[in-house]
């Protein structure tokens, strides 16, 4: 089970063994890479990767699109003809994702042919709206590259790919000034330089923020340009159900994506030269994540099924300090859909964490206390609640002046405020939250991924970046370099490239059910809910924060048994293989990360980062190496499986 690929410069050799997942794609897992016995220095995270994939069932290479796209002449007649049908659009870039790193790419992509963006819900409801802290970035004299590559290296438990870090450190700077340039606003400190703040695990003061709304600050800005850009077109509430792909030979190319109106109930095709996923994460694998409602790993899943390579899902960072709405003064009436974060920059100001007996404890867990990196705190926690049967911890910040609290932290001032809770005066109840996918689709160093024309940025790629563990406000600027690095390659490609009229008839179109009628639909929709509370429920019993080989194998077969439960139940009712609806696509792909996540872990035989297992707790410098998911025809599942039958030229 256990696998190792050694490289050199010139020459690969490779020994693959192969382990199938159930209810899953048969993956081939690469748990041990060793380079000429230098694991990050002689050999790139992105050349690795395309050097090993020479080797394999499709040998992916870098040829441009296929031969048979014809060419359209002028962008004109794209558009003309997507006038005639409002159910086909045509353009040179579709972005999966509104957050910042699409956001961020449409804005420099727009500059050489027509964008689509395509948003889930409303274009400000991403991950990136959510985000508190900020984004850290060598901005003062006292700072270094270095050591803001050796803090991520740490807090990435060495997993990370160093060429990858020096790239996303060196240039994050830079890409903090566009931002600046662009209009968007950040917190200036008394001599009128940015205000930087400091995080767990940062050796220096490098947060950029905007008070503890800095994400909302990023999306407002960028969200006011593409707006006001007149190559940009934004289409709302269109759920991405599948990428539009064809085999070419030893290529598997990308041509655009299928998406589902959710306020129409219309399928709409879009075809596309170049396809950017910046999609998010899937923290809704759990029952609580801070992530909003539409973070439920569509990216992942669809990159999946259209055989692009999966890296590291075992690593899930739990956020340490979810706002633990149990013990707040007055309790929330409804159920929140995700749960309200507690910035790092908290801890970082100088909150400290009590158990519900006022015992500080982190300094019992780490010499760094509440600065330790978020896997440590969110076990530290994790470790409290269990050992003392209780719901929640503390985090106080109201030894510090009040007024310099409400001006850092007004959101989260105001939020707990709402229900009876000053923070200025009294601790803020806090427990961990799913929160951050380390893991994803893998890229290079420009965001290319395996599969032609599909580029990939933010939390949906696994760049190498944070490896077993993501240092904190490192996500935004991971996801603003990489959206402006696979700006130049996007381009190359798109201009390569042709649009053939045919080819939204290349691929058979997915059904709305609306024969099923009403109380079917409505029976559906029930199930698929208590099936999504049920996958929830395992994997935060058996995928947590704290896992065993035991619970993992437990977890692996409740969800190979309910998925195959919830899709008879689906056929039983009349549901087609091509049919979509919201609820049920977002399960689907639910199943398949949850059953990624699972796998991956099962595959990692040590404790790593956000990956701790009872069964192999300690850390082993052999197994030093990123879980690679590779392609695989074996789809026997409807999440793992593209609605279309593929095309083959």
């Amino acid at each position: 089970m256990t696998t190792s690929i050694a490289g050199g410069s010139s020459n690969l050799h490779y020994r693959l063994s192969f382990r199938q997942a159930k209810g899953c794609r048969q993956a081939s897992w690469i748990s041990s890479l060793t380079f000429n016995g230098c694991l990050r220095n002689e050999i790139s995270w992105s050349d690795g990767l395309s050097k090993l994939l020479q080797f394999q069932r499709c040998k992916f290479s870098r040829s441009t699109i296929s031969k048979n796209w014809k060419p359209l002449g002028t962008r004109k007649v794209s558009v003309s003809s997507c006038l005639r049908d409002s159910t086909v659009k045509y353009f040179d870039f579709a972005v999966i994702g509104s957050g910042v790193a699409g956001l961020r790419y449409a804005l420099e992509v727009a500059k050489y042919g027509t964008v689509a963006v395509i948003t889930k819900a409303e274009p400000h409801e991403s991950n990136t709206n959510y985000a508190q802290g900020g984004v850290s970035a060598v901005l003062s004299p006292s700072d270094s590259v270095e050591s803001h590559m050796q803090d991520t290296m740490v807090a990435g438990a060495y997993l990370c790919d160093e060429e990858t870090v020096r790239v996303v450190c060196t240039e994050g700077p830079d890409r903090i000034r566009e931002l600046i340039a662009m209009g968007a606003m950040f917190d200036h400190g008394e001599d009128g330089n940015l205000h930087l703040a400091r995080e767990g695990g940062h050796s220096h003061h490098r947060i950029v923020h905007a008070a503890d709304m800095t994400g909302r600050e990023i999306e407002r800005a960028l969200l006011e340009a593409v707006v006001n850009d007149p190559n940009i077109s934004v289409f709302e509430h269109h759920f991405a159900i599948d990428l539009l792909t064809s085999q070419d030979g030893p290529d598997m190319v990308c041509h655009g994506v299928d998406t589902l109106n959710t306020e129409t109930q219309q399928v709409v095709r879009f075809i596309s030269k170049v396809t950017l996923l910046a999609s998010g994460g899937a923290g809704h694998i759990y029952p609580s994540t801070t992530n909003p409602p539409v973070a439920t790993g569509d990216g992942m899943a669809m990159a999946h099924r259209a055989q692009a390579v999966i890296s590291n899902m075992e690593f899930v960072q739990f956020h340490p300090t979810a706002l633990a709405d149990e013990g707040l003064p007055i309790k929330p009436i409804k159920a929140r859909e995700n749960a309200f974060l507690i910035t790092e920059a908290v801890r970082g100001d100088g909150g400290i964490l009590y158990n519900l007996d006022w015992e500080r404890f982190m300094p019992l867990y780490d010499e760094r206390a509440e600065l330790a990196p978020r896997d440590v705190v969110a076990r530290s926690i994790d470790d409290q609640l269990k050992k003392r049967c209780e719901k929640y911890v503390l985090l106080d910040i109201s030894h510090k002046p009040r007024e310099k609290i409400l001006s850092h932290f007004p959101n989260i001032a105001a939020e707990c405020l709402q229900y009876g809770l000053d923070i200025t005066r009294q601790p803020i109840p806090v427990v961990p939250a799913a929160h951050y996918m380390c893991g994803g689709v893998r890229a290079g160093l420009q965001g290319e991924t395996n599969v032609q024309g599909l580029y990939v940025a933010g939390e949906v790629a696994c760049t190498g970046l944070h490896g077993a563990n993501r240092l904190a406000s490192n996500s935004l600027l991971e996801a603003l370099v990489f959206a402006r690095r696979a700006v130049q390659p996007s381009i190359d490609h798109m201009k390569s490239s042709s649009l053939d009229l045919s080819a939204s008839n290349w691929w058979a179109r997915p059904v709305v059910p609306n024969s099923l009628g009403s109380n079917v639909m409505d029976n559906v929709s029930r199930k698929t809910r208590e099936v999504r509370r049920e996958l929830q429920s395992i994997m935060w019993k058996y995928v947590g924060i704290v896992r065993s080989t035991t619970r993992l194998e437990t977890a692996e077969g409740e969800i190979s048994e309910l998925e195959a439960q919830w899709e008879k139940y689906l056929f039983e009712e009349g549901w087609e293989q091509t049919m979509v609806g919201l609820e049920a696509c977002e399960m689907r792909n639910l199943f398949c990360c949850a059953k990624l996540v699972v796998s991956s872990a099962l595959s990692r035989h040590e404790s790593r980062g956000l990956h701790y297992t009872i069964d192999f707790p300690d850390v082993e410098e052999s197994k030093r190496l990123p879980t690679v998911i590779l392609p695989s025809l074996v789809n026997n599942t409807w999440s793992s499986r593209q609605l279309h039958k593929q095309v083959i030229f």
